[in-house]
């Protein structure tokens, strides 16, 4: 196995086990909850927005280490961004993810280390769960979010 590889394993591993921004945010602007039926993940995002800044997130929940660690490596790289830019980066990891590339690579930093999540299907719902949560609920979409 190659080095890099190996590394993109333990970050994966280590955002599972100790996924950051983990726990309850009494003073959000939105909470929703999100499920993934097929692998068992369920997690319930709080979000706090400020002049359409994203200010912070936090999760609870439970689920497999891939769909933790998405989730724990998107609330890292999402806390401190404006909205609209929010939604860009959805977009590209939405492709990264389904398609194992997208077009501004560079501009997902740490995210890249999931693109390999792209040559397993089954996986993909769990790496994109907390992404479509986080995108229904700044966009205002009601009910609980599933990847079914």
């Amino acid at each position: 196995m190659s080095d890099i590889r190996e590394l993109y394993q333990q970050v994966i591993i280590d955002h599972g086990r100790r996924p950051r921004n983990f726990g309850k945010l009494t003073e959000a602007t939105y909470q929703k909850v999100g499920v993934n039926p097929l692998c068992g993940d369920k997690l319930v995002l709080y979000i706090k927005v400020e002049n359409d800044k994203i200010t912070d997130i936090k999760f609870e929940g439970e689920g497999c280490a891939i769909s933790m660690a998405s989730c724990s490596l998107m609330t890292e790289k999402l806390i401190g961004t404006p909205i609209d830019e929010a939604q860009a980066i959805f977009n590209e990891f939405h492709e990264l993810i389904t398609h194992g590339k997208c077009q501004h690579e560079a501009k997902l930093g740490k995210l890249n280390i999931l693109k390999g999540v792209s040559e397993f299907p089954a996986r993909v719902k769990c790496a994109t769960l907390a992404w479509q949560t986080i995108n229904a609920a700044l966009t205002g979409q009601q009910g609980e979010v599933s990847t079914e």
